[in-house]
């Protein structure tokens, strides 16, 4: 436990990052069991922890496993039967330094590893720059083995890792004003609904002032006419 799994010996497609949250190392260590649900992870359906140990140098080794709704593209839909699961089942592995404040982590799936395999390791330290914030280096492989589409297969896996790289720390910015009693900044749900709300109130006003104006030019034309 807590060693990188092995990554397919074929092409991978590589991802390198760095994030930063504007909160301490414990604040952000607090957060992270606590990370679901919240409004950005709604692609995370159950979490589990399987193990967990404190090692004699006072290190926290945890195994948990996650299910995510995997929604695949239509066109890899076509290569498996109507059957197959559409949730992922995913392992973490973490390691907890509290001495030299660090949490490193490892996730990779365990299932529709024919189609794909993504593999994530993730640093999370006090930042160099501010000791009040956390820094995350993040670092990703993804692969397929399944032939003739490895290829689109790899950079569609890309696109969404990416894609929920962005609510992973959305979402961590969301617990973590939750937890340090802040009012959490409005999620993309509720600024579109306010935003929608909004252009609705606008046209009916301008609807309404076209009217206004309607009626004006109306009564003016007939005041012109019996002059």
């Amino acid at each position: 436990m807590g060693a990188e799994p092995a990554r397919v010996g074929t092409m991978v497609k590589y991802f390198l990052g760095q994030s930063v949250l504007r909160s301490s190392w414990d604040q952000v260590f607090a957060a992270f069991w606590q990370r679901y649900p919240n409004p950005y992870s709604k692609h995370v359906l159950t979490e589990d922890i399987v193990h967990r140990e404190v090692t004699p140098d006072q290190k926290l080794l945890s195994r948990r496993l996650l299910t995510k709704t995997n929604r695949m593209p239509r066109w890899a839909e076509r290569l498996f039967p109507a059957n197959v699961a559409h949730s992922v089942y995913i392992l973490e592995d973490s390691i907890v330094d509290p001495q030299n404040q660090t949490m490193t982590t490892f996730t990779w799936n365990i299932n529709h590893a024919r189609l794909m395999v993504v593999e994530e390791r993730c640093v999370y330290c006090v930042n160099s720059d501010n000791s009040g914030w956390t820094e995350i280096r993040r670092e990703a492989w993804v692969s397929s083995s399944l032939f003739g589409v490895s290829r689109a297969v790899q950079e569609f896996g890309l696109a969404r890792f990416k894609s929920n790289v962005t609510k992973t720390m959305k979402g961590f910015e969301y617990i973590l004003a939750k937890l340090q009693g802040e009012a959490p900044s409005k999620t993309l749900v509720e600024t579109a609904k306010e935003a929608k709300e909004k252009a609705k109130e606008t046209a009916l006003a301008a609807t309404e002032k076209a009217k206004d104006l309607a009626n004006k030019a109306a009564t003016k034309q007939q005041q012109q006419q019996l002059v």
